[in-house]
């Protein structure tokens, strides 16, 4: 996943001041004013919910003597190069740093001499409690735990009621359930959606994200379970590429960059596109971006076959250098622990990552998605979803594909060529 999470007016003017801060302590976290109070600095990517719930806030008025600061950068292809030079140079880190689940394998593999051990801190007894694969995967060869987990990423199909609805198509959940038996049902019934679809309105956002939404449902994607780079023979991987490329030839797609391309903002409330593959945590996105005037015209309904899937989900880790560790630990294990993360899901959309909080949240409703059983919905992909296999190099092998697949529906490359010119990209990058 490229970019995950949006960023709120109010986080970003937030991250003005956190920068400040951040540059005029030099790094290992927080300044320590004169009087006493200790300031803990929390550096993120676009939304975890901390900030939007006041739970900083709350976590201040709880303790008395600490102070956070948050910082917060919209797209997480951008905050990870700046953090890893910070942590190069040791200096300018904040007490806590977000972590996409799609860095994770190189933090384990490559970085822990870089980051703390969260067995021998305050946060040792919120490791158990997690699904079975979500900490093991935060986990180095000698048992150091980097990372505790804040969510994870199970998958549905969002969808404009009311653009279906004006195509002749199925608009309750479960009878656009039941057309969609496989990734080549939704392609049928997208090019049902095209010969009548709405004016300017496509079945699908992107090839990118349709490909992403494909090989989330896989266990073995990039790496094989000895490690291996099989990105390139995984038959797999070539088939969501090809099926993803097809889309974007037929004119399924709006042909819109994922989190970058501003049309796509847009068209989540101009009707751009009918239906977009979303994984959990992008339901707080589409109510953002659709605004008001959306609520009632989305709904939601499990991907095709009722297959699980993972796409995204984050972890918490406090840089080796923060001058915090003790408070820094404290304050992770507060922000994961079950019933922050089930609030943050009732308020955002990131699905729980710990087994309590998944049972607390299993039959929230949303009035916004028509009354859609997100709970349901969500934790059924999750308990569908593989145990997928992670590499230090997913996001730069995902970030190639999605866009080669770009190039496919905006330019007119041919899938083959599109294909040659991302393992390319791959080899440049990976070797």
């Amino acid at each position: 996943m490229k970019n995950i999470r949006k960023t709120s007016t109010a986080a970003l003017t937030t991250a003005v001041a956190g920068t400040l801060l951040l540059a005029a302590c030099g790094g290992g976290g927080g300044s320590a004013p004169d009087d006493g109070t200790t300031v803990l600095t929390v550096g993120l990517f676009g939304t975890f919910g901390y900030e939007e719930l006041g739970l900083f806030d709350r976590y201040e008025a709880e303790h008395p003597g600490i102070t956070i600061t948050y910082e917060s950068t919209q797209g997480e292809d951008k905050y990870w190069p700046a953090l890893q030079t910070r942590l190069a140079s040791g200096s300018g880190v904040a007490d806590v740093q977000g972590i996409e689940v799609a860095r994770i394998a190189d933090v384990v593999a490559n970085q822990q001499d870089l980051w703390t051990d969260l067995r021998n801190t305050a946060a040792a007894p919120s490791i158990d409690g997690y699904v079975e694969w979500k900490e093991p995967a935060a986990t180095t060869a000698d048992g150091a735990v980097l990372g505790l987990g804040t969510d994870i990423g199970p998958m549905g199909i969002c969808y404009r009621s009311d653009l279906l609805a004006q195509a002749g198509l199925p608009t309750d959940p479960a009878a656009l359930s039941a057309r969609l038996t496989s990734w080549d049902d939704y392609v049928a019934l997208g090019t049902e959606y095209r010969a009548a679809a709405p004016a300017g309105s496509a079945w699908m956002d992107s090839a990118g994200g349709f490909y992403n939404a494909i090989i989330s449902t896989e266990q073995e994607i990039y790496y094989d379970a000895t490690g291996n780079l099989v990105h390139e023979s995984n038959p797999a991987v070539r088939s969501a590429f090809d099926t993803a490329a097809a889309a974007g030839q037929a004119g399924l797609t709006a042909r819109l960059e994922q989190f970058v391309d501003p049309g796509w903002d847009a068209g989540f409330a101009s009707g751009s596109f009918a239906t977009i593959a979303c994984p959990s945590w992008m339901i707080g996105y589409i109510k953002g971006k659709a605004g008001d005037a959306g609520s009632g015209l989305w709904n939601v309904t499990t991907l095709p076959g009722g297959a699980g899937g993972n796409w995204g989900g984050a972890y918490l880790g406090i840089p080796a250098s923060s001058e915090h560790v003790e408070e820094a630990a404290e304050l992770i294990a507060w922000l994961t622990a079950p019933e922050q993360q089930a609030e943050v899901f009732a308020s955002v959309g990131n699905f729980p990552s710990t087994t309590a909080a998944i049972a607390m949240v299993g039959d929230a409703t949303d009035p916004w998605f028509n009354g859609a059983p997100i709970g349901q919905i969500f934790s059924d992909s999750s308990t569908n979803a593989p145990v997928q296999i992670l590499g230090p190099e997913d996001g730069v092998i995902k970030s190639a594909m999605v866009q080669a697949l770009l190039s496919v529906e905006a330019n007119g490359v041919t899938p083959a060529d599109a294909w040659n010119s991302a393992l390319a990209d791959v080899n440049n990058q990976v070797g």
